[in-house]
């Protein structure tokens, strides 16, 4: 079974994701984003398995969206992907596919429904939030 994660290491969500598939017992593929960059063809595919436009997909906050005009309401979904292949950082992560599916996972336990194993419980994220009690079940 193959986990593929589009992860940007400086982001506590993606860090969690990256986390909670390890403790699943899978070592995924880590997809440093900002490093490799984009292509259309990958965009395109990974926003249509997830069933997301380009403009769900848009990291609005902590990216520079609002000074390249993105934000704007007749702002196309081409003019969106153009701005991610210059601006990688725009995409927001982390994306995860794997054989069960692709899916942008935030918040972070969204993840979960993408594995075939749960990881053993207690699990927390970063800032202490309990994902997975002791006997394994979700929380919240």
């Amino acid at each position: 079974m193959s986990i593929v994660i589009h992860h940007n290491p400086d982001c506590g969500t993606s860090r969690n994701v990256l986390d909670i598939i390890r403790q699943s017992g899978t070592e995924p593929v880590v997809i440093e984003y900002l490093q490799t960059g984009w292509t259309r063809p990958q965009l395109l595919a990974l926003f249509a398995a997830a069933d997301i436009s380009p403009k769900q997909a848009l990291r609005v906050s902590k990216s520079p969206a609002a000074d390249l005009g993105l934000l704007a309401e007749d702002t196309t979904d081409e003019m969106i992907l153009d701005a991610m292949l210059q601006h990688p950082i725009l995409v927001n992560r982390p994306l995860v596919c794997s054989p069960k599916g692709t899916r942008m996972c935030r918040p972070s336990e969204l993840v979960l429904d993408l594995l075939y194993r749960l990881p053993p419980g207690p699990l927390f994220k970063e800032d202490g939030e309990m994902i997975l009690n002791a006997q394994g079940e979700r929380v919240g």
